[in-house]
């Protein structure tokens, strides 16, 4: 009874780890979209600087983790220090600004279509760097995720959507999508390694060790000489208040998010995370294309029933795991 009580609490956080990631992030994909494609003031000014809400999110959560840390830390010893992460902090930075650059090239589904095979690359680096070995069922349901959205991707086309560009240019926008999977996979693979090595680093630890190296990187980025990008957003930002707000909210959401994946890979590993990370990318879609008005597709509702159906059989695989390891304590 008592293994059974612990696995209900397992998938219990699981469960709630699903539903923070999912509802902070749709959200923030809604306000990414807007601010990629709205036309600001009376003439019609677009938000060109997007890297600065890399930036402006990493601050925000670099305080919230503290104010955590502060609140909810038992002042136990013994997790990675704050500079282990300077390495997966230079990841962490260019990857993301690669994927949100991307935007001005091409559309936010097809920008978050293809970052959801993000899944591959998270394996692939923690196989060839790390040596982490993975079962073939578990290839298995990464590519039956992947391949899923993936092909979704390759069904959804829309003139309207890429008439919102600032500039249309498909293999740059492909291209700074597929770098940012390859830093995100490094990124992943070195946080699952610091897990390993200090046990005992609490989730709000991992949140601000990785927001403070992005906060130092991506302030020599954008202030680090007289015309950085980052003057230019912060005057467009007084000059509209309306794009400053949403800016706000974004970084409120990225904050909330954090938290959820952070205790996610905390708590179940950076597979996991990178499952629900996926799942909640073609959510977003879905959410997208309802909010639009254009209706799925049979082939499109395929996909859909492809992907759920590579989620359930890993979560057959865990629960037959958990399986296994219940009969081995009680032997």
């Amino acid at each position: 009874m008592e293994g059974h009580g612990f696995g209900l609490r397992r998938v219990l956080v699981l469960a709630f780890c699903v539903a923070g990631i999912w509802s902070a992030y749709i959200y923030q994909g809604i306000l990414q979209e807007t601010l990629s494609t709205k036309r600001f003031g009376p003439n019609g000014e677009r938000f060109e600087h997007l890297a600065f809400l890399n930036l402006a999110q990493n601050v925000i959560c670099l305080i919230w983790s503290y104010i955590m840390i502060k609140i909810w830390s038992s002042g136990s010893s013994g997790g990675a220090h704050w500079w282990s992460y300077w390495s997966c902090g230079i990841t962490n930075t260019i990857g993301p600004a690669m994927g949100i650059e991307a935007l001005k090239y091409i559309s936010y589904p097809a920008q978050v279509l293809t970052k959801s095979s993000k899944m591959i690359p998270v394996m692939l680096m923690g196989t060839i760097v790390y040596g982490i070995r993975y079962t073939f069922p578990e290839y298995v349901c990464t590519f039956l995720v992947a391949g899923g959205v993936s092909t979704f991707a390759l069904l959804k086309t829309s003139s309207k959507t890429m008439s919102k560009l600032a500039h249309p240019n498909a293999p740059l926008g492909y291209g700074l999508c597929f770098l940012n999977l390859t830093f995100d996979g490094f990124t992943n693979a070195t946080q699952d390694s610091l897990k390993a090595r200090y046990p005992k680093t609490s989730a709000w630890n991992i949140m601000l060790g990785m927001n403070l190296w992005g906060t130092i990187y991506n302030m020599i980025y954008m202030f680090g000489w007289p015309s950085g990008s980052g003057f230019e957003a912060v005057r467009f930002c007084k000059q509209h208040p309306e794009a400053a707000w949403d800016i706000i909210l974004f970084c409120c959401c990225g904050a909330v998010g954090q938290n959820f994946i952070f205790l996610t890979i905390s708590r179940f590993g950076s597979l996991a995370n990178t499952t629900i990370t996926t799942t909640r990318k073609f959510v977003s879609i879905v959410v997208s294309s309802l909010l639009s008005g254009n209706p799925l597709s049979t082939k499109q509702w395929g996909c859909v029933c492809m992907v759920f159906t590579g989620l359930s059989y890993q979560i057959y695989l865990k629960w037959q795991k958990l399986q296994r390891l219940q009969k081995r304590k009680a032997t």
